[in-house]
């Protein structure tokens, strides 16, 4: 499978490391990923982990050139509709996500069962508070965002983030569940950007096996569902 990098920064270098041990060929590495050449762009996969200004320039560029695409680049949710549209229209299959790690996959599965389990209780107030290294430029993170949606949907109101951008941290999210009595809390930490980036060369590898526009979660989540029939059987 052939790969261009979309956006050269810290995590689009950790997926290239990824990429050097496995069989798949970076044929470019770019900042400019209009600057492609389109022939070349038609046989390849584009991962994208840009900046939300490129993205939001680049997307329709990508869609109809590449033969599939992975986004990771978040801070575009506002013309999410638009952007879906575009590739549908263009035949292009897309996988986005606001985290690619498998284990933030499992977080957003046990936030959406622990919010029903709480709710029905009556008594506890769900919190999320996440945090990041000073070089992010997003508060909160797009991972944030998912979880209080998902909280929210079974809450039915708004859930408060709270957002500390400071020192190297890779990456923690937490969300917590509050009563008079006691806390409940999952919680997940990431030790460096190399889950992320194993999640979004594995994508990119489905990306070629699927036709239409996916969340990373939702096929995460058909997965989960899987395992768990499985054990039950």
């Amino acid at each position: 499978m052939n790969i261009v990098l979309s956006g050269y920064g810290k995590m689009g270098q950790e997926i290239d490391s990824v990429l050097k041990g496995t069989t798949h060929n970076v044929v470019a590495r770019s900042q400019d990923i209009q600057g492609i050449d389109k022939s070349l762009a038609k046989e390849s996969v584009c991962i994208d982990f840009s900046e939300p200004a490129a993205f939001r320039k680049n997307y329709r560029f990508i869609a109809e050139n590449f033969k599939a695409a992975v986004v990771g680049t978040t801070g575009w949710n506002d013309i999410k509709d638009e952007v879906t549209a575009c590739f549908r229209e263009c035949g292009t299959t897309m996988i986005y996500a606001s985290n690619f790690s498998i284990g933030v996959s499992i977080l957003f599965k046990l936030s959406e069962i622990a919010s029903k389990l709480c709710k029905s209780m009556g008594e506890y107030d769900p919190y999320i508070l996440e945090m990041h290294h000073k070089f992010k430029l997003d508060a909160p993170s797009g991972t944030a965002k998912t979880i209080k949606e998902i909280v929210s949907n079974e809450y039915g109101r708004d859930v408060a983030i709270e957002s500390i951008r400071s020192g190297y941290i890779p990456g923690i999210h937490r969300l917590a569940f509050e009563s008079v009595q006691d806390r409940v809390v999952l919680e997940h930490e990431a030790f460096s950007r190399g889950g992320f980036a194993l999640g979004a060369v594995t994508a990119a590898g489905w990306a070629t096996q699927l036709k239409g526009v996916f969340d990373f979660r939702d096929i995460i989540e058909d997965k989960f569902i899987t395992i768990l029939n499985n054990e039950r059987d």
